[in-house]
């Protein structure tokens, strides 16, 4: 369990999977940046089952520095779980969120400060650019902000990843959400209350590789519609009265061809084109609700969201498995 004593003001949540390349340097930055506060802070590193060193350098770096908290899940649960696992530790009134792979600046964070301030629950930071990502990986994540913007509830902020600074009601209530499928950007959107962006320009990685190949980023994207909203259910009454609508106009061309001309179209191909396009839509609507009846299944087990195996503070070890089926 996180120390009773004096909460700190910030909390810096940073999930890692095998970040052993870039962690000391991102630790160092992101200390640099706090010793500038003045206030107090903790740097919360959770490592979610990384096969490399990372778990051996937050040991040694949660031991030389009292103000850094490292904790270790049982296994990999995904990167938005582990960013839950950071959430319930960090015990800061203000926690700010990023990636251990310096692609997101922690120099935002006096700025994000400021802001915050003005009594501004969320401060997101909206990208301008994307140094260092591939022209398709640009593409596909514009395309998939500004689908997921359309589909969505209430849509999260375009071209804003989970890098932002939250209040302590904000991390309250996400801690006591108990989705298992967590979405945490549009977590925080759908909560509301007071939430402005800083704009800043997104580096390349520092070291290592990134752990969003295109089909994690897919898996990513998908999450994020079926997490938000059950618009896609809606689609299956598009495709079927457009399906429909195709059907009724080849049945209107066969009977024209009857009545005028005498013969029905011979249409091998035409029928084989129907029952496969027919068959489509139902496979691609039986994936949909399949995907959404799965989350059903896993959200009724009641199972925990993650396990600790164990938490790394001033030198010592607490072991600690999650004790609430509800994820509080």
């Amino acid at each position: 369990m996180p120390n009773e004593s004096t909460p700190p003001v910030v909390s810096i949540v940073l999930p890692c999977l095998n970040e052993s390349q870039v962690l000391t340097e991102t630790v160092r930055r992101v200390s640099e940046v706090c010793r500038a506060l003045l206030c107090t802070s903790e740097i919360v590193l959770v490592n979610d089952g990384s096969l490399d060193d990372t778990w051996s350098i937050m040991q040694r770096l949660a031991a030389a520095d009292a103000t850094i908290v490292a904790v270790n899940l049982s296994r990999n649960h995904g990167h938005q779980l582990a960013l839950s696992a950071g959430l319930w530790a960090a015990r800061g009134d203000r926690i700010l969120i990023m990636d251990a792979d310096l692609q997101d600046p922690p120099e935002l964070l006096p700025e994000m400060l400021q802001m915050m301030d003005r009594g501004v629950d969320v401060v997101y930071a909206q990208r301008r650019t994307r140094y260092g990502d591939s022209l398709s990986k640009r593409i596909f994540c514009s395309i998939y902000y500004r689908i997921a913007a359309r589909l969505a509830d209430r849509p999260a902020p375009l071209d804003t990843g989970d890098f932002r600074l939250i209040s302590r009601r904000i991390r309250d209530l996400l801690v006591e959400m108990p989705e298992r499928s967590r979405y945490i950007r549009g977590m925080v959107s759908w909560l509301g209350f007071r939430q402005e962006p800083v704009f800043y320009d997104r580096d390349a990685r520092f070291a290592g590789e990134t752990k969003y190949p295109f089909t994690q980023l897919l898996s990513l994207a998908m999450n994020g519609i079926l997490s938000t909203s059950v618009r896609p259910l809606a689609v299956a009454w598009l495709l079927g009265g457009i399906a429909m609508i195709l059907c009724g106009l080849f049945l209107l061309y066969a009977l024209a061809s009857w009545i005028f001309v005498g013969t029905t179209p011979q249409g091998w191909t035409s029928l084989m084109f129907a029952i496969i396009f027919m068959g489509g839509i139902q496979m691609l609507m039986l994936g949909v609700i399949g995907e959404y009846l799965g989350r059903l299944v896993n959200q009724s087990r009641m199972r925990p969201m993650f396990l600790v195996d164990s938490i790394v503070r001033n030198g010592g070890t607490v072991e600690r498995i999650w004790p609430q089926p509800d994820g509080r």
